[in-house]
């Protein structure tokens, strides 16, 4: 439940909602207009940075904080994750199982163990510093349309992986795949009445695909090893903290994550100083480390929600 002292920005989030789905149809709209690549390359920049809000708002309805009518949060929420493209429940169960999970053995991307292959750590990690990881979250929609319980699957992939399935929820299996299915169904229609040309509808959608995940790990790279404090507050310009909605300051929002976006530059918390971006940007591009120190991971194994 939200604190009294932190309400819920409601008009606003849904405002700021109603904004991302009508300029994110506009700009793919406008790159079916277009013959440059040049012009496609500015509207994949325009939408990288406004569906980054759309992101925000969708990071507000994983945590019911979006709106403080569930049903309306919810609905918000996967209206808005629609323009990603994914399904809203399947991003929720990822999401707050990031922050069981986070900075354990089963949550440590930027650090290999004994018995792990360091090649596949570092292509792992230069994937979501590169968009990989993005891709990989698009690609899920063809298996969870087809039969969602495949994304549960065991794996040996990798842990992270595995540890992601083993709590994902089967009570929303079926709500996640309405969701996927209305992917399909919104994205193919706008390719189709907006006669967008193929290749520049996946160059706008690549070009927020990249943006979104080479900033992914940038707030928990080399942080201690602790579930709730292995986070760094990011500091930027102004304009970028309400791109993102004080997405950057996310020590503050692992330390009290049911407290809307507009007050997290006002929490105060112990050694919860920000950092540069630029220093926290460019450090993780030295790409995974080895370690010794191991962190259990206390809620494996259970489902989310």
């Amino acid at each position: 439940m939200n604190p009294p002292a932190y309400p819920i920005p409601a008009r606003l989030n849904l405002c700021l909602s109603a904004f991302v789905v009508l300029a994110c149809t506009a700009l793919l709209w406008a790159s079916g207009q277009v013959q440059s690549w040049w012009a496609v390359a500015g509207i994949a920049v325009a939408y990288g940075l406004v569906m980054n809000t759309g992101y925000a708002l969708c990071h507000e309805a994983e945590h019911d904080i979006l709106h403080p009518n569930r049903t309306v949060n919810d609905v918000a929420g996967m209206i808005v994750t629609l323009f990603f493209p994914a399904s809203f429940q399947l991003r929720r169960q990822g999401h707050l199982g990031h922050h069981l999970r986070n900075r354990t053995d089963d949550e440590a991307f930027d650090l290999y163990f004994e018995g792990e292959t360091p090649v596949w750590k570092w292509l792992q990690f230069y994937g979501i510093l590169t968009g990989f990881f993005w891709l990989m979250i698009v690609l899920s929609n063809l298996i969870a349309v087809i039969n969602p319980k495949w994304l549960a699957m065991k794996t040996k992939l990798d842990r992270p992986t595995a540890a992601l399935q083993e709590t994902l929820n089967p009570k929303y299996f079926r709500l996640i795949r309405i969701e996927t299915l209305l992917v399909f169904l919104l994205h193919g229609s706008m390719i189709y009445f907006l006669k967008i040309p193929v290749l520049h509808y996946f160059a706008v959608l690549c070009g927020f695909g990249f943006l979104w995940s080479t900033l992914q790990y940038i707030h928990h790279y080399g942080t201690p090893r602790d579930v709730n404090r292995g986070a760094w507050n990011v500091r930027t310009w102004r304009i970028f903290d309400l791109i993102w909605l004080n997405h950057h300051w996310h020590l503050n929002h692992h330390l009290s994550p049911t407290v809307p976006w507009i007050y997290l530059p006002g929490l105060r918390h112990e050694d919860a100083r920000p950092i540069p971006f630029w220093i926290a940007y460019f450090r993780q591009w030295r790409g995974p480390r080895y370690t010794r120190e191991r962190i259990n991971n206390r809620h494996a194994g259970k489902f989310v929600r």
